[in-house]
């Protein structure tokens, strides 16, 4: 169970605070909901508090485990498959994990394949998904602007083009 003020990571929209935990009536049925704000965009999410395992709900990493993300990042692509079809679906599966690493993988694979061959219009969306989850756990956890978190992504993967 969260409390009012935990940083949370809800899969597939990012990270966020939770501000405040509410019953609300919606379709008839009457539940406690966590209110998280995210960072980005000043949007605010309704998680029912019932079902927090089934939708991956989890605490944001810890300060030192930023370097790991980081290492994940720098590392080098694997062989991924040729067909759009299979990558796609395996990335998406990564970010629907919630696991920062895996959303980093998608975030380094898919910078990389931009910067070697372009990506499809559904990869560079995905890209954008991915980027925007793994910053908005960084700002929480560094303290940082979204400025400076993307400032330090983009670094990460010029100096990986030279």
């Amino acid at each position: 169970m969260f409390s009012v003020g935990d940083r949370v990571v809800y899969p597939m929209h990012g990270a966020g605070v939770i501000e405040s935990i509410e019953e609300k009536v919606i379709l008839g049925a009457k539940k406690r909901y966590y209110v998280m704000k995210l960072p980005l965009g000043e949007m605010k999410v309704l998680i029912p508090t019932d079902n927090i395992s089934q939708v991956g709900l989890r605490g944001v990493i810890e300060k030192e485990e930023v370097s790991q993300v980081m290492i994940v990042l720098k590392g080098d692509q694997p062989e991924l498959s040729s067909n759009w079809n299979r990558r796609y679906r395996n990335h998406l599966e990564k970010i629907k994990s919630g696991d920062i690493f895996e959303v980093a993988e998608v975030v380094r694979n898919l910078m990389l394949r931009d910067r070697e061959k372009g990506l499809s219009t559904g990869e560079s969306k995905m890209l954008d998904t991915a980027r925007q989850i793994l910053i908005s756990e960084l700002i929480l956890v560094q303290e940082q602007e979204q400025s400076e978190i993307a400032t330090v992504l983009d670094n990460i993967f010029e100096q990986a083009a030279k």
